[in-house]
C-alpha cells in the first residue's frame, strides 16, 4: 500500500487510470497489486487463447500499481528500458508470445517467458537504435494520427446526421416544438415523445443466464450468439427466432459510447444476460434501432462498482416517435448515409494499416540488426 496511482495497459501503453474510469470489475483492495516504476516493461500474458489482436506490451512512465496478473520486467543496467520495449513490442507484433503460454487459456507467466531469447547489443548501439526509432516512429505516428482524426471526423459527421434525422426528421421547414427531453431537443410539431416501454416488449425474461450450459449442447447447427458487444460466438440452443433490438446493459459502454449500443438481431440467435432484448410493438425496426443508438442513457445508469442499465431503467428511456410512414422514410435516408462516407473511410483505413505495417517492420529490423543505423 505504498502507491495510490492505479495503472492500466491499454493499446500498447501503460496509462494512469483516472478515478472516474475506475469502475467495472475493480478489486475490493489493491493489496495484491504490484508496484511499477518508470522504465518497467509491462507484459499482459493473460487470455492468449481468446485474444490474438490486443497489444500486450507497454513501457511504464509513471510510478504506480498494476494488477499482479501482468508480468513486470525491470531491465538490468546493460539494457535500456526503451530498447527492451521496442524489442518486445516487435515480438508482440510478430505474435511470438502465443507459442509460450500454458494452461487452458494459454496464460503467460514469467516462468514461461524468462527463457525467451533476445538480442542485446552494447549500450552505444542501443542508444543509436532508440534515437533512430524515436524519430522515425514519431513521424509515422503523426501521419497515422492525422488519418485517425479524419475517420473520427467522418464518424462524428455520420452521428450528427443520424441524430438529426431521428430527432428532427427530414423536412427542415417543419414546425417544431420542445420535446421536454434534453438529448432530443426540439422535434417536429406532429411528432410525440414516448418511452421504451410504450413501443417495445422487453423479452429479458427469456434470455439465458451465463450459468446455462449452452456450449456443452452444440450440434451441427449453430446460430449467432449476442452479448454486450454484438455477435461474438456461435452456439445452438436456447434460440430466439424473431427480430429484436439488443441494447447492452454495460453502463461503461453506454457512457463511453465505444461500442455499438443498439444491434438489430434477425433470424435465429441466442442472447446472454448482458443485453436487453427489445421487440418493437409497431413502427420501423431500423428507425427504432437508430433512435436507441442516439439515446442518452446516463441519467438511468446505476451502480458504482459495476454500472448497469437495469431492466426497469431501460423501460423509461425517452425516444422521439414520428408517424410510421415517416419512420420508414427516415430509415431509407439513414441507410444511404454510410455510402457517402464509405470510400473515404475504407481508403483511409487501408493507409493506416500500411503505415502500421511499415512501422512494425522498421522496429523489428532495427532491434534485430537487419538494417544499419
Amino acid at each position: 500500500m505504498k502507491e495510490e496511482t492505479v495503472l492500466s495497459l491499454s493499446y500498447g501503453r501503460v496509462k494512469v487510470k483516472p478515478v472516474e474510469e475506475q469502475f467495472g470489475l475493480m478489486p475490493g483492495s489493491y493489496e495484491t497489486y504490484q508496484i511499477v516504476r518508470p522504465g518497467d516493461v509491462i507484459i499482459r500474458g493473460t487470455d492468449l487463447q481468446n485474444d490474438v489482436t490486443s497489444l500486450r506490451t507497454g513501457l511504464a512512465k509513471d510510478h504506480g500499481i498494476i494488477t499482479s496478473a501482468y508480468i513486470n520486467l525491470r531491465p538490468r543496467p546493460n539494457i535500456l528500458p526503451i530498447f527492451l520495449h521496442y524489442l518486445l513490442s516487435s515480438y508482440d507484433d510478430m505474435k511470438v508470445f502465443y507459442g509460450l503460454g500454458s494452461g487452458l487459456r494459454q496464460n503467460l507467466s514469467y516462468d514461461d517467458f524468462k527463457y525467451m531469447g533476445i538480442t542485446v547489443p552494447d549500450l552505444a548501439t542501443q542508444n543509436r537504435i532508440v534515437s533512430f526509432l524515436d524519430e522515425k516512429t514519431a513521424e509515422i505516428d503523426a501521419a497515422i494520427e492525422k488519418k485517425r482524426r479524419l475517420i473520427d471526423l467522418l464518424n462524428e459527421q455520420k452521428a450528427i446526421l443520424i441524430n438529426r434525422a431521428v430527432t428532427k426528421g427530414l423536412n427542415r421547414d417543419a414546425p417544431m416544438k420542445d420535446s421536454g427531453v434534453d438529448w432530443i431537443g426540439e422535434i417536429p410539431a406532429h411528432w410525440d415523445v414516448t418511452k421504451v416501454k410504450s413501443v417495445f416488449d422487453l423479452l429479458d425474461n427469456r434470455r439465458i443466464p451465463l450459468s446455462g450450459d449452452v456450449r456443452g449442447q452444440m450440434t451441427e447447427r449453430t446460430y449467432d450468439y449476442y452479448g454486450a458487444s454484438g455477435a461474438i460466438d456461435k452456439v445452438d440452443d436456447f434460440i430466439f427466432d424473431e427480430t429484436t433490438i439488443l441494447v447492452a446493459e454495460d453502463g461503461a459502454n453506454l457512457v463511453m459510447r465505444n461500442l455499438p449500443l443498439a444491434i438489430i438481431a434477425t433470424g435465429k440467435y441466442w442472447v446472454n444476460n448482458h443485453a436487453h432484448i427489445l421487440r418493437p410493438k409497431d413502427g420501423d425496426v431500423f428507425y427504432w434501432a437508430n433512435a436507441l443508438e442516439a439515446a442518452d442513457y446516463r441519467p438511468l445508469i446505476s451502480g458504482a462498482a459495476q454500472p448497469k442499465l437495469t431492466k426497469d431503467a431501460i423501460k423509461n428511456v425517452f425516444l422521439p416517435r414520428p408517424p410510421r410512414d415517416e419512420q420508414i422514410r427516415i430509415s431509407v435516408h439513414l441507410a444511404a448515409i454510410p455510402e457517402g462516407f464509405g470510400p473515404i473511410e475504407t481508403a483511409t483505413q487501408k493507409e493506416i494499416s500500411t503505415l502500421n505495417e511499415f512501422k512494425q517492420t522498421l522496429i523489428a529490423n532495427a532491434v534485430t540488426g537487419k538494417i544499419k543505423i
